[in-house]
């Protein structure tokens, strides 16, 4: 029988971790679980982060953000300092999976899965969002961009941890617009996705720019000459046309059974145009 394991504080959690290391680590288990009932993942023990209060909720911290890295989708869409600060990230929350996927799924658990398809990571990429990295003994911080190095793949190693996640509030940023394109309209694996993070001026002029795509490459995919394109011009279709090409020439997708590598290519370009005024 397999053993789970509950801990109640980060103490207890160090205390089992060193006494079992084999085992897997999880907070909601929506895509721990359905790998291990299919059999890609063996797992002789579990432990199970949800009930650690050092790992929940979010607090405002000065010009930060501090998101617990076991606070579920569902608590981050209804806390009021999320919606207010980070409309980005709330944008692309309301977009995952399902109510109960979001009520049990975790913002950590999303980025440790690392998929180039998930929800939450274009947008803390757009947000250079940091993630904090504990065991125990000790404590690092690193740009999310650094810590996921491929599809299922980042800079964890053994004994450690994600406990939160860092975000400096974008107080300058007026434009807050997360896209995703699936084959449906709900409950859908992205085919592509878009994190816009912009500052525009009354008169139309892009002083700034973050732009962030998402299941078009084998992480996701940041377009330096895109953001060039955009600051210092008017946001309008021929600017976003020109923003497009560099996208489209930039982003590395793949095919796979739900879209061709021709068609994300041309939805990332596409995707710019939805940030059209009006």
């Amino acid at each position: 029988m397999r053993k789970v394991f509950l801990p109640r504080n980060i103490a207890e959690l160090w205390s089992v971790m060193a006494d079992e290391p084999a085992a897997r680590i999880y907070a909601g288990g929506t895509d721990l679980l359905v790998a291990m009932r299919s059999g890609a993942v063996v797992a002789p023990a579990l432990i199970c982060l949800e009930r650690l209060p050092e790992l929940q909720g979010v607090r405002e911290e000065g010009e930060e953000m501090w998101l617990g890295a076991a606070s579920t989708h569902a608590d981050l869409l209804a806390n009021h300092l999320v919606g207010r600060h980070l409309p980005l990230l709330a944008q692309a929350i309301r977009t995952l999976g399902s109510p109960p996927i979001r009520n049990m799924g975790t913002i950590g658990g999303n980025v440790c899965t690392a998929s180039p398809a998930g929800d939450t990571l274009p947008p803390l990429y757009a947000l250079a969002a940091e993630v904090e990295l504990q065991s125990a003994g000790s404590f690092r911080r690193l740009p999310v961009r650094e810590f996921i190095t491929g599809p299922g793949q980042t800079r964890l190693v053994t004994g450690e941890i994600l406990t939160g996640i860092r975000v400096r509030k974008p107080v300058e940023a007026n434009c807050h617009r997360f896209e995703k394109i699936g084959q449906r309209r709900a409950l859908a694996c992205c085919i592509a996705s878009l994190a816009a993070l912009l500052t525009v001026t009354p008169a139309g002029v892009v002083t700034s720019a973050r732009l962030a795509w998402g299941s078009v490459g084998p992480t996701v995919m940041e377009v330096p000459a895109a953001e060039a394109a955009l600051t210092g011009a008017v946001m309008n279709r021929d600017t976003l046309l020109r923003a497009a090409a560099f996208a489209r020439q930039a982003v590395t997708p793949i095919d796979d059974i739900r879209a061709s590598a021709a068609y994300r290519r041309e939805v990332a370009g596409n995707l710019l145009l939805r940030l059209l005024p009006g």
